[in-house]
């Protein structure tokens, strides 16, 4: 049957802030898609916060977890082409170290990774208005890859102001939203903010009921190790892409 609808080519994950689990969501998302046949091709095209190797420089922790859950053939430099190891914005990052962000590597990275993937899980740094240069931000990174975007936030308290602000942003730049993931749910002891924002965001948002994955300290990205308990509320976002 003939249909519109445009094919599945990834996402661009971004977040509401930083430390809300946009990582280990990307990294559960590359790895059901590679158990669903896709050939998933992964990229954080900027990182800060590296800690440094002597064999390899620059070493994102996240572009690790990353290329271990898709089983990436790429290095990690290729995956994640711009590094700094101070933990601020790329702005701050790149002005204090003297590096500017090299817009070259981060195109020639993302075709090389483009060439041999059926679809790209692309992790953004921080929320969409993370400023890359002075009249740049995340949401812009976003606009040029092309992507949907998924959106994680905070379950909890707080998490209302920030997921309609970030849906704002989105829609100012036409960035289409697949998804809010509502990340680290107390499932066995919710507060009652953490019950009621999944309906409120869907209804204020106008989006689709946001999924809700819960908390588990079993998960870690620095050993690479993801849980049932977080992806299973993915698997019928992935399972509804696939069909595309």
């Amino acid at each position: 049957m003939a249909t519109n609808r445009e094919p599945f080519r990834g996402w661009f994950i971004t977040g509401t802030d930083t430390g809300v689990g946009k990582t280990v969501i990307a990294g559960a998302l590359a790895k059901l898609l590679r158990e669903a046949g896709r050939r998933v091709g992964v990229f954080k095209p900027i990182a800060t916060g590296c800690r440094r190797e002597m064999d390899l420089g620059l070493v994102s922790g996240d572009t690790e977890f990353l290329a271990h859950c898709a089983e990436s053939p790429d290095t990690l430099a290729t995956i994640s082409p711009v590094r700094y190891a101070t933990a601020l914005a790329p702005l701050v990052a790149a002005e204090r170290s003297r590096r500017p962000i090299d817009h070259d590597a981060i195109r020639d990275a993302h075709a090389e990774i483009a060439g041999h993937s059926d679809v790209m899980i692309i992790e953004g740094i921080g929320g969409l208005l993370v400023p890359i240069e002075r009249k740049l931000f995340v949401a812009d990174l976003a606009v040029q890859f092309g992507l949907p975007l998924i959106i994680v936030a905070r379950a909890g308290l707080g998490t209302l102001n920030h997921t309609l602000l970030t849906l704002e942003a989105a829609r100012a730049r036409k960035l289409r939203v697949d998804a809010v993931v509502l990340n680290h749910y107390e499932s066995m002891l919710p507060t009652l903010a953490e019950e009621t924002n999944p309906e409120v965001i869907a209804r204020l948002g106008k989006v689709p009921m946001p999924v809700v994955v819960p908390f588990d300290k079993k998960v870690d990205p620095t050993k690479g190790t993801l849980t049932e308990s977080v992806l299973y509320p993915l698997r019928a976002l992935v399972k509804k892409a696939c069909a595309k």
